[in-house]
């Protein structure tokens, strides 16, 4: 495992369409190990394969309700709404409010192929819903009512 260099917005990967995940093996498995180091060394909530620049359609989200590698996933329902603050590993020194569902059904298939659904409520839906974003060249700042920069890290 190694920790990856997380590209910031103005990169064009961030901003294209993945391609789906079509061989599941040692590439994949490589990737996802690196894509956990990665957002936990950069204290995330979540990281998108695009962040680390690879034009695949892959996710990890590390949240209270356990950590997620999500390959090829789609939302299926999402559920009522929240609005809240959002930022990015790949949109350093911002953030801003954004809609999100408060619950969202997704299916996804795990590193080995298989198949699986989830239901997440609260942040973990909010989390989803911004990892997903990613894999179709959307930025958080694209869907916020405002964005503004935090302050400066002494």
């Amino acid at each position: 495992m190694s920790k990856r260099y997380v590209v910031q917005d103005g990169d064009e990967v961030l901003r294209k369409t993945c391609r789906p995940v079509k061989v599941f093996g040692s590439e994949l498995n490589a990737l996802l190990n690196d894509m956990k180091e990665t957002v936990r060394a950069e204290n995330g909530a979540g990281l998108a394969a695009p962040q680390i620049g690879v034009d695949l359609r892959a996710v990890v989200i590390d949240v209270e309700e356990g950590f997620y590698e999500l390959i090829n996933p789609v939302i299926l329902s999402v559920k009522g709404e929240q609005k809240g603050p959002e930022g990015c590993l790949s949109v350093k020194g911002k953030q801003g409010t954004v809609r999100r569902p408060y619950k969202v059904k997704a299916e996804y298939f795990d590193r080995n192929g298989k198949k699986h659904k989830l239901t997440a409520e609260g942040f973990f839906a909010r989390a989803v819903c911004h990892e997903l974003d990613h894999l179709d060249g959307i930025l958080y700042i694209d869907k916020a009512d405002e964005v503004y920069d935090l302050p400066a890290e002494d």
